[in-house]
């Protein structure tokens, strides 16, 4: 071989040698550099939503507080003024994403009291409208996920219920529970409840926690981002990190309380000692004749004053709610010997008659209540149903026995033409 020839081969050697070492540095390169590059990737920020109208929601990170859950406070507007004003309210830009399906894991009873309450809020907030019904449903279960929230469907409905002021769904506080709807209203708000707990998603309203009718306009709304609208009412999520999906991931309960509220519209919500006794007086409200039901007192309306010695006492539950039928409010009292049984309901709370009182049923569903008191005395019962016993007048006191009459009278200041009384004895 030529020594060119040599001379082109150790070339094409020290050649295909350099070439090697380039590729192998791209092959360390390639897997490298993308490490470089993940490694130096800045973390994925949460979603921000737009607001409208140039404000823009802060982005809040998950370690800090959910935001207060304000009491419903309106400003002073009239309607036609509420609905042109919110009618300039924008709605904000950005995605709505439909809410995540949820499923309800407690038993049985709880999940019939979860329906209920749910059935309640959904009945009284949009009355017999299958479409407003699921709007409700889907704020409802949208608060229970979130933890500003409470941990139970009856508690979301509920809450703030104990007060005049400051509930959540204003149906629990201001007396409308006392308006009875029709049963065929109740088990279509039931069927729309039962869906929404067995993963049925509202999708319009997203993840909003709150909503209110146009003809109003809280003082919560100037600080919500509004997102929605289904017929008159309008919904909104909170702005920020708390208004997005990421927020809507806290573990709820399985157990829910009983409501009293309830207790009218279902037997789930009444309390155990309720149930008991009209299980055990077997309440049959159908089987007394109407005729045979008595007349309210001649000054009240809503009370009863029943003798009731021609019943025995496992009878007195079912003849008192048949008396009280479907009204609101109802007082029933009763008495074994008809001859305690006094003329007006004005006389039923004066000592004698309250201590020869045998039976009470008061109803008050504005009010949460419906309860049945026993003379324990007459009819052994558990301590929690006995009637209180009025407490006896004093008996008038005695005659004083330890007056002197060998005294002179007492005097006072002496009015003109009073003659001067005679000193007494003297000291000395």
């Amino acid at each position: 071989m030529s020594e060119p020839a040599v001379a082109e081969r150790k070339g094409l050697g020290s050649g295909s040698a350099a070439i090697d070492g380039v590729l192998v540095v791209l092959s360390i390169a390639a897997v490298a550099v993308p490490a470089i590059l993940i490694r130096s990737t800045p973390p994925i920020q949460p979603a921000v939503y737009s607001a409208g109208q140039g404000r823009q929601s802060v982005a809040q990170t998950p370690e800090a507080p959910p935001p207060p859950v304000e009491p419903i406070e309106y400003r002073a507007l009239e309607p036609e003024d509420a609905r042109a004003f919110n009618a300039k309210v924008p709605f904000v830009t950005g995605p709505n994403p439909a809410a995540r399906p949820f499923r309800f894991a407690g038993d049985l009873d709880n999940r019939t009291r979860a329906t209920d309450c749910l059935a309640a809020a959904v009945l009284y907030e949009a009355g017999d409208d299958a479409k407003g019904q699921r709007a409700v449903a889907q704020v409802v279960l949208n608060r229970l996920r979130h933890p500003a929230f409470p941990k139970s469907v009856c508690g979301v409905v509920f809450q703030g219920s104990e007060r005049t002021t400051g509930c959540q769904f204003t149906f629990t506080c201001d007396g409308a529970l006392a308006r009875a709807y029709p049963q065929a209203y109740w088990d279509r708000a039931r069927k729309v409840a039962a869906a929404a707990l067995a993963g049925n998603v509202f999708a319009p309203v997203g993840y909003a926690t709150h909503y209110h009718t146009d003809w109003v306009v809280p003082y919560w709304q100037s600080s919500l981002d509004k997102i929605a609208a289904v017929d008159t009412h309008l919904f909104f999520r909170w702005a920020g990190w708390w208004g997005t999906p990421g927020a809507f991931r806290r573990v709820v309960g399985t157990v829910e309380p009983r409501i009293e509220q309830l207790g009218p519209y279902s037997a789930a919500h009444k309390l155990p000692e309720v149930l008991a006794v009209e299980q055990e007086a077997g309440v049959l409200t159908g089987s007394f004749a109407p005729a045979a039901l008595p007349h309210p007192s001649s000054d009240d309306p809503v009370t009863f004053l029943v003798p009731l010695d021609t019943l025995t006492p496992d009878k007195w539950p079912a003849f008192a709610q048949a008396t009280c039928g479907e009204r609101t409010r109802c007082k029933f009292l009763g008495w074994r010997d008809p001859a305690a049984v006094p003329a007006r309901a004005g006389l039923a709370w004066e000592p004698a008659a309250l201590n020869a009182m045998s039976f009470s049923y008061l109803r008050d569903r504005g009010a949460g209540v419906e309860k049945q008191l026993w003379n324990c005395q007459l009819v052994s019962r558990p301590a929690s149903s006995c009637m209180r016993r009025a407490i006896p007048a004093p008996p008038p006191a005695a005659p004083a026995t330890n007056i002197r009459s060998d005294l002179p009278p007492l005097t006072g200041i002496r009015r003109s033409g009073d003659t001067a009384p005679a000193p007494g004895p003297s000291a000395e």
